[in-house]
């Protein structure tokens, strides 16, 4: 099994974060990992993307040009990447501030109100975890026992205290991620 993913919006959306939590996840489980972020000197506001490869082998490269998973959370994203997921591959996205919605015929689509979501449970920080949820929800390629773990190794210790609301976070994104399209 071989997973590679890109994740991809603007700085701050704790995408960087979000692959990184899934790294650590892989290597909870005895998987090969590769984590690669990108993102321009702006940071806040700008565009930021990382590409995370989970494998049960040797990851021979961190450079890809095509995903199994695009995980799209600006539009900016959707216009860069919605044409790197492979044929039979999966797209999944924040619709908050995406103007063309995916057009793909040959991949499987989901939605997720992430920020919508966030904004409801009064903490816009754990967007992300509704989406990590999200994913998992469709492809549970890391057990959440070790999305905890790795939570617990990406954060400083002075923020384990809010592991709980990032648990709650996840769930939160498997009970809302919307089928859109299949293939």
């Amino acid at each position: 099994m071989t997973e590679e993913i890109i994740i991809a919006g603007f700085g701050g959306q704790g995408v960087l974060s979000m692959g990184k939590i899934l790294a650590y996840s892989g290597i909870m489980q005895d998987q090969e990992v590769s984590w690669m972020p990108s993102y321009g000197p702006e940071m806040r506001g700008g565009t930021a993307n990382v590409t995370v490869i989970l494998s049960d082998s040797r990851v021979s490269s961190p450079i890809l040009n095509e995903f199994d998973t695009a995980i799209i959370l600006n539009q900016q994203s959707m216009d860069k990447f919605e044409s790197t997921v492979k044929k039979g591959g999966i797209l999944l996205y924040d619709s908050n501030g995406i103007t063309r919605h995916p057009q793909r015929k040959d991949i499987t689509i989901y939605r997720i109100e992430a920020a919508a979501k966030a904004s409801e449970t009064g903490n816009t920080k754990v967007f992300n975890m509704i989406v990590l949820g999200a994913y998992l929800k469709i492809k549970p390629i890391v057990k959440l026992e070790n999305v905890i773990k790795g939570l617990k190794k990406s954060l400083p210790e002075r923020y384990h205290n809010l592991i709980p609301q990032n648990e709650q976070a996840i769930q939160l994104g498997m009970d809302n991620v919307k089928l859109i399209q299949k293939v």
